[in-house]
């Protein structure tokens, strides 16, 4: 998958990933993709939240290892 962004979260915890996606998909135009990396296992309930909220696509939500997660998202 083409990305045209990425955000790397790991260590921070809720609210912080969701806060850094939605600067970075301020910055970016419609269509582009976004892929954000965190280690909160909060973030994955919060990131299909943040997606239902925002109308940004979440192309792919998936565990990467222990305590990974790696999150897509379609700029609206």
């Amino acid at each position: 998958m083409n990305v045209d962004k990425q955000v790397d979260a790991s260590g921070l915890s809720c609210p912080l990933p969701i806060l850094r996606a939605k600067k970075a998909l301020a910055e970016m135009s419609a269509g582009q993709v976004l892929r954000v990396q965190a280690t909160d296992p909060g973030s994955v309930k919060d990131f299909e939240a943040f997606a239902r909220q925002t109308g940004n696509e979440l192309l792919l939500s998936e565990t990467v290892g222990e305590n990974q997660f790696q999150f897509h998202l379609r700029r609206k």
